[in-house]
């Protein structure tokens, strides 16, 4: 399966601006009003990346992923279009984002994705999905078709 470079139709990339005054900054991460219905937000969690480590690709069949890159490194993300359905489909988009570019990024079901730090420190990044992780209780399969592991996948990081 080959990929072409281009715009990935259903993702959604807002720009993150920060309010700097004498204390620091603050910065509105996500807003009900600012959302589609279908990507709100049912639970958040954070993670740290260590410079150079990658995490993914892997997809959701249900799930669509509100990532939030402030800072205080970069990320290059890689987005696939991996939904047959889609206008786009076999798409490839690539960015980098965080401390230098602050992004809000909605990636829909379907849609393979990865990011790696490419900064020169350990990343934060900030997750809200419209799915929660296994499921209410957690008693559900967990909702990722995981590609790192196979060694002829189609998502390949550069």
């Amino acid at each position: 399966m080959e990929f072409i470079n281009g715009e990935i139709d259903g993702v959604i990339w807002r720009p993150l601006k920060k309010y700097h005054d004498h204390r620091g900054w603050l910065c509105e991460l996500f807003r009900h009003d600012d959302l589609p219905a279908e990507f709100h937000p049912v639970m958040a969690y954070i993670s740290a990346t260590e410079t150079g480590v990658a995490r993914g690709p892997h997809e959701h069949r249900d799930q669509a992923d509100c990532f939030c890159f402030l800072g205080p490194s970069n990320f290059k993300m890689y987005l696939w279009d991996n939904r047959p359905q889609s206008k786009t489909y076999r798409h490839k988009q690539t960015d980098v984002v965080g401390i230098d570019k602050p992004m809000l990024l909605i990636i829909p079901a379907g849609v393979a994705h990865a990011y790696k730090c490419v900064g020169k420190e350990t990343g934060i990044v900030f997750n809200c999905p419209n799915r929660l992780y296994k499921g209410e209780g957690r008693k559900e399969p967990v909702d990722e078709i995981r590609h790192e592991e196979d060694k002829n996948s189609p998502f390949v990081l550069d």
